[in-house]
């Protein structure tokens, strides 16, 4: 056995040693506890080329049985692990992922992502006997490809285009699914699968009430302040526990008693929808594997998995440190919540805790002023919280303090100057400043951040320079839709034509729920956007040569 078989055969034991870690209070049991080895040994076998696809299959007979035959057949001459899994699990996921159908060639962009509402719609009030997928009340959209389930901060994005689009019932479905996952599990997972309960993603929840609240009104908060108060007790949980200079689950107390937080996740196991990734990943590294696995999850927690800004040499994974970094992001997204459940409890009559949370919210804002700003470079960046410095490194993380306001006059004039000189590229805002072949870095661009980023500017009145970056994203996303016949999630900004984005652990998927909410938003503030977005259509030329 060569030495890097035999390191990988290493970590595949200690993997396996960590199949009874649980993952919380009564939460279903995800795929790599319940299947053991049967499940270690489908993944690294490879029998999938996307580690996704085996434990978002459907079992034809219970767990138990399933794993009794494999104890039974395993070892018997003419064994084959593939026909086996073919035999004891469904032939696809269920459900398949969306199938997007390129447009038409005289099909127009505007048209064609309002076509895309009821192909992503999904409604699984039910789901098969021993499936990972996660029962939800009401219909919902999903991203598209691969990702067949519900994900909790592209929702975000994807409500606000439901809501430019005249689908507010759709969109407010959406927030009382989000509501129901908290009611059930306390917190709102990362999708809508048992292996996704171990973690959550960025702190949304507060927005989307705010989005519904714009059309049912002012009462909305009080209608989800039970729901509020739950998520922020989810990622506030271990804050009496956490000490000074001590971290105890998403919290973070400072040396100089600040409280502030950071992404975390409940297992130190390989992700059960990248298993062999994951292994593999340990296996190159000398740190403590669980150590490793956890930090990994953390940044897929993060919604950037992954990025250069995790990293502590830029390049590999192996030097992922998202554990020790309080992202300014996240934090803001945090003032948001404290903001709201201020705004809540004062529509309530609550006025202590309405003056307890607006506290809050201003301390975390000093916090994220004072720690996380990085004047050398002008943007807000992640905190080393156990060295007390920043990274040093620029990313499009900076948008989200001016997009929540947390940001002062000052820094958002920086970040303007940041985002005007070193950021923003052809065909929008680039992720980071490094190419490191991550998906969530240089040359790719994402939906959400050229939202956050626009938003952000106009609420500190960078009228022409949010205009720039909305022209050249809806540009961009005009041109791979002319070039492609179809809008995927990230693109690359750094050319001029329709290029997708690459990168990252798996293939570009279409869809894209949130490139589509985005584009429907950005239209909706600039009109020659909208109507060159509304004249666009395919070119039969260019999407034949694709």
């Amino acid at each position: 056995m060569s030495g890097a078989s035999t390191a990988l055969g290493t970590w595949l034991v200690l993997a396996s040693s960590l199949h009874a870690q649980t993952v919380g209070p009564d939460y279903p049991v995800p795929p790599s506890i319940e299947y053991g080895d049967l499940y270690t040994d489908v993944e690294l076998a490879s029998i999938f080329p996307d580690s996704k696809t085996f434990p978002d299959l459907i079992p034809n007979t219970t767990p138990s049985a399933i794993l009794a035959a494999y104890d039974a057949a395993k070892t018997a001459p003419g064994f084959s692990l593939t026909n086996f899994v073919a035999e004891y699990f469904s032939a696809q996921p269920v459900p398949a992922g969306p199938t997007v159908n390129p447009a038409s060639s005289n099909q127009h962009l505007l048209d064609y992502v309002a076509s895309l509402w009821p192909v992503l719609e999904q409604s699984t009030t039910s789901v098969p006997p021993y499936s990972t997928l996660l029962p939800l009340p009401y219909p919902y959209i999903v991203p598209g490809g691969r990702f067949r389930e519900v994900y909790y901060w592209d929702s975000f994005f994807t409500m606000v285009g439901l809501e430019v689009d005249g689908q507010h019932e759709l969109a407010t479905d959406m927030l009382k699914d989000f509501a129901y996952e908290i009611d059930k599990y306390g917190h709102i997972p990362n999708g809508n699968r048992s292996y996704y309960l171990s973690r959550s993603q960025p702190p949304f929840f507060s927005l989307m009430v705010d989005l519904i609240a714009q059309v049912d009104g002012a009462a909305t908060y009080v209608t989800y302040l039970p729901e509020l108060q739950a998520e922020y007790d989810y990622w506030m949980q271990g804050e009496k526990d956490a000490l000074p200079g001590r971290a105890s689950r998403n919290v973070v107390r400072l040396l100089d008693g600040s409280v502030l937080n950071r992404y975390w996740d409940e297992r130190g196991a390989p992700r059960d929808e990248s298993y062999k990734e994951d292994v593999q990943t340990a296996s190159q590294s000398s740190r403590p594997a669980a150590e490793l696995w956890r930090n990994l999850r953390a940044t897929a927690e993060s919604g950037w998995d992954f990025s250069s800004r995790w990293l502590a040499d830029d390049r590999s994974l192996t030097t992922v440190q998202t554990l020790g970094l309080l992202p300014p992001d996240l934090n803001s997204l945090l003032v948001h919540l404290e903001q709201t459940l201020s705004r809540a409890y004062a529509q309530q009559g609550d006025n202590a805790r309405a003056t307890d949370y607006a506290a809050r919210a201003q301390s975390r804002i000093d916090a994220i002023r004072r720690l996380m700003w990085d004047d050398a470079d002008g943007v807000f960046t992640d905190y080393l919280w156990r060295r007390g410095k920043t990274t040093g490194k620029v990313t499009a993380a900076t948008v989200v303090p001016l997009f929540l306001a947390v940001s002062s006059s000052e820094q958002a004039q920086a970040v303007a100057a940041t985002i005007s000189g070193k950021l923003l590229e052809v065909g929008g805002l680039a992720t980071t400043l490094v190419n490191s072949g991550q998906q969530w870095d240089s040359p790719n661009g994402w939906a959400p951040l050229q939202l956050m980023a626009v938003v952000g500017l106009l609420r500190y009145e960078y009228s022409d320079l949010a205009k720039d970056v909305a022209t050249r994203w809806v540009n961009k996303t005009i041109a791979g839709f002319q070039q492609q016949a179809k809008l995927v999630e990230k693109y690359n900004v750094t050319t001029t034509g329709g290029d997708a984005g690459g990168g990252g652990e798996y293939a570009t998927q279409i869809g894209f729920g949130w490139t589509n909410g985005v584009l429907l938003a950005l239209t909706a503030l600039y009109p020659d956007l909208k109507a060159a977005a509304e004249a666009a259509t395919p070119n039969p030329q260019m999407a034949t040569a694709q």
